[in-house]
């Protein structure tokens, strides 16, 4: 086949969605490889790296012009008409964002959102989100680490003693995991919260205490059970409780690390403005959330703000600072991806009996597959089947 590796032209996005070792396999293949010119420069990877891995290099309208596109986030619409009709485009396309996918439809590309993968063992080396979290999760401390204006580890010195810093997690997810294990490895006194019971030994195996905010009914256990790996929303009973515990924890924090995301809805607020102002001058919030509206209302999308001598920092595309890692990690998700759908003499075949390949396809042969995330078009209503 021929593969396509374009430029991210993305605001801020300095990923690339193939490196010289996932190149070189594909090559290996059987495969022309075509990247566009420049595509790797921001993750460190020049084009004669491509071009010793085998790869051509080439302009815009050839890698968007192959037959497999693999891209980090999904086309524009200037990228999109210089796809062919027929062709297969696979990254991270947002399957809630149905207005592009439909406009993906209309061209009539078959694509594959890897967002949508499964949570089960069998997708684990394909997925995306928990390869980008990870690295969005270590690089959060770094930038609290950038923006606290004191040491993070306890320090003993001739001139007198340093306190640790102490950092308060909310949500541990992959995110929050690493977030930990980085903070501790830096010397901070942790403590993390998270709605799901299961993640408590993972926390306190990490060195940090858990925020234990208990269960008073039987819907709220159901939902801090969550969905496929995912955390549901909370009853607004739990929320409070939460609120007042996070609150009481935030006054002694130095730094807060908000990670909590639900796939397609707004990010729930766990970090209210009254919380904020009763911190300590100087403290530091690192919102990962910023991209889905944020877990503190303070948090400004892309900016560092100081809000009541506080500083919240909201870059909503974390991986993206640590591109030539994030790069090597999302490549290699894509290849294991493309031996689900390329068969043993190297052409496309659509599987729909794959659970992965059936729950990433968003669109093929001019139909909507799956509009608002992972709902079938078919289950859906009409006027959204249809939108």
């Amino acid at each position: 086949m021929h593969i396509g590796i374009p430029r991210e032209i993305h605001a801020g996005e300095t990923r690339v969605a193939a490196t010289p070792e996932t190149v070189k396999k594909l090559v290996s293949q059987g495969h022309q490889v075509i990247v566009q010119s420049g595509a790797g420069l921001t993750a460190c990877i020049p084009d004669d790296a491509f071009a010793a891995a085998g790869a051509r290099i080439g302009k815009a309208a050839e890698a968007l012009g192959a037959g497999l596109v693999l891209k980090v986030v999904a086309p524009d619409a200037a990228e999109l008409a210089l796809m062919q009709p027929g062709a297969v485009l696979v990254g991270m396309l947002n399957p809630f964002d149905d207005a592009n996918l439909a406009r993906m439809s209309e061209r009539g590309i078959t694509a594959f959102a890897l967002e949508a993968a499964p949570r089960t063992s069998r997708a684990q080396s394909l997925d995306v989100l928990s390869s980008q979290a990870n690295i969005a999760g270590y690089k959060a401390v770094l930038l609290a680490a950038h923006h606290y204006p004191r040491f993070m580890p306890m320090l003993m010195t001739a001139a007198g003693t340093v306190k640790a810093a102490r950092v308060l997690v909310l949500g541990a997810g992959v995110a929050g995991l690493q977030a930990i294990a980085t903070a501790k490895r830096l010397g901070a006194v942790i403590e993390a919260s998270d709605v799901r019971p299961a993640v408590k030994e993972q926390i306190e195996s990490l060195g940090a205490k858990f925020v234990d905010v208990p269960f008073e009914t039987d819907e709220e256990r159901e939902c801090a059970q969550g969905v496929g790996g995912y955390a549901r929303p909370m009853p607004a009973s739990w929320m409070e409780r939460q609120a007042k515990a996070v609150h009481e924890r935030a006054k002694q924090a130095d730094i807060i690390i908000t990670t909590a995301l639900i796939p397609g809805r707004k990010a729930p607020t766990l970090l209210h403005e009254a919380t904020v102002a009763a911190m300590k001058p100087g403290s530091v919030v690192i919102d990962l959330a910023a991209a889905q509206g944020g877990n503190c209302p303070l948090t400004v999308a892309d900016q560092v703000v100081v809000k009541h001598g506080v500083t919240l920092v909201g870059h909503s595309n974390l991986a993206a600072l640590v591109p030539a890692d994030a790069s090597a990690l999302y490549a290699r998700n894509l290849l294991d991806f493309l031996k689900l759908v390329i068969d043993g003499e190297g052409k496309f075949h659509l599987n729909r009996e794959d659970d992965i390949v059936a729950a990433c396809l968003m669109c093929t042969e001019g139909q909507l597959v799956r509009t608002n995330g992972n709902v079938p078009a078919a289950a859906a209503p009409a006027s959204k089947a249809t939108a």
